[in-house]
């Protein structure tokens, strides 16, 4: 299974860097999928997908999905969106164990442009004590400050 994540984690990277540099002039998009097998029951999938639109907006998304023989499968993943307006960002990752068990966790944070805010929610889960979720708004200078109502 090394030679399979070794393949793969150079391919995410690689892709990671085309994507980066992926700048176009108006509204264009870029997908890349790369599928690695041994013949042995291993597996893994990278992805990654990169978005420019014509008034600046852009995203990309990257992710990584291995699969072991004897049943376990791992997941990490991330985005990033920027326009005018603020950005978003987030990562997480999953596994499954090979009796079923299955872990998340996931971290996401949002800033707006015109005032510097940001929030910050973390969600995970386990078999033992569930979902759990904490969200915690931040001032520009990165206090905490209490989160506003939903309108």
């Amino acid at each position: 299974m090394n030679r399979i994540l070794s393949a793969t984690t150079l391919s995410l990277a690689l892709l990671g860097a085309a994507l980066v540099t992926f700048i176009p002039s108006q509204a264009e998009a870029a997908t890349r999928r790369v599928v690695r097998t041994d013949g042995a029951g291993n597996a893994a999938v990278a992805t990654g997908t990169a978005v420019h639109g014509p008034n600046g907006a852009s995203a990309a998304r990257a992710g990584l999905t291995t699969r072991n023989a004897d049943g376990t499968v791992q997941h990490r993943s991330g985005m990033r969106a920027e326009s005018a307006k603020g950005s978003v960002a987030s990562a997480g990752s999953a596994t499954r164990s090979a009796d079923g068990a299955v872990t998340q966790n996931r971290t996401t944070t949002a800033t707006s442009a015109a005032s510097g805010n940001s929030v910050q929610s973390t969600t995970s889960y386990n078999k033992d004590s569930g979902r759990t979720r904490t969200t915690t708004c931040y001032d520009a200078a990165g206090a905490t400050i209490a989160c506003p109502a939903r309108p």
